[in-house]
């Protein structure tokens, strides 16, 4: 099989590199086009791709092509393609656009949405599938082992894709500022800052490990680490004041306002 990607931004250049490290797919089955030539040059000589020279050039060489391009342009970018995809199985991480709408603009063609997130770099991501979709048995189960060779998969309800992935797709932002402010909080007292980095993301990594691995609720795990007038429930009662679980929801708010009034 053939795998191609319209465009290799940050997000669909780290699934291309995840698929090809984790073995999932040789890189001279992988097929790239992008507006940046650089970008497309330094994957080639890197995971050894094949680089075409057109949208369309991409679609006539790939059997199965992954849409990364931003939402102001995929519109245009089908127009160039429909009549290649008979026979395609598209995948598509572009915000905004579901089942629904790719039921309107290329009806007929087997389609899925997908929201996959940065950790793909490191084979933690999570990506999400609309469980509506128009691929094959074959197209479906082909794309669910492309994405857990880099992370988990998870199907879920069309519905819910916006807030699903406001949630993971966003997310890994949010966690960022968090270890980069708890770090800088330790640099204030004197630890050093790469020091401050490791101890801070090791904490947060073995914090989410506890909550997957105990299936204890957040609160409880957070309870057993409070003790009855102690130096850590002193710190909770801050965030609260600052009403941090407030921004936290406030946040995602926003990512969710943003995704779904992309046009």
């Amino acid at each position: 099989m053939k795998l191609g990607f319209i465009g290799l931004g940050n997000m669909a250049g780290t699934i291309c590199q995840g698929v090809i490290e984790s073995e999932f797919i040789k890189g001279e089955d992988v097929c790239g086009f992008d507006i940046n030539q650089d970008k497309l040059t330094q994957m080639e000589k890197d995971y050894g791709m094949c680089v075409c020279t057109s949208e369309r050039d991409l679609v006539e060489h790939s059997d199965y092509v992954l849409m990364g391009v931003k939402p102001n342009v995929i519109e245009s970018v089908l127009d160039k393609v429909k009549d290649l995809l008979d026979d395609k199985t598209i995948i598509s991480i572009v915000a905004g656009y579901s089942h629904e709408k790719y039921e309107t603009l290329i009806p007929g063609k087997h389609h899925l949405t997908i929201m996959p997130n940065t950790p793909a770099k490191v084979f933690k991501g999570v990506t999400l599938f609309e469980r509506e979709n128009t691929l094959t048995q074959e197209e479906f189960d082909f794309a669910y082992q492309m994405f857990e060779s880099i992370g988990e998969v998870y199907v879920i309800d069309n519905k819910q894709m916006i807030a699903g992935g406001a949630l993971s797709g966003c997310g890994p932002a949010f966690v960022y500022m968090f270890i980069e402010a708890l770090a800088d909080s330790a640099v204030k007292y004197g630890i050093k800052r790469d020091d401050a980095y490791k101890l801070v993301a090791q904490t947060v990594l073995g914090s989410a490990k506890m909550v997957l691995e105990t299936n204890e609720h957040p609160g409880v795990l957070k309870d057993k680490v409070c003790s009855p007038g102690g130096t850590t429930i002193a710190g909770v009662a801050a965030l609260e004041e600052h009403n941090f679980r407030n921004a936290v929801i406030k946040a995602t708010d926003a990512c969710y306002d943003k995704c779904h009034n992309i046009k």
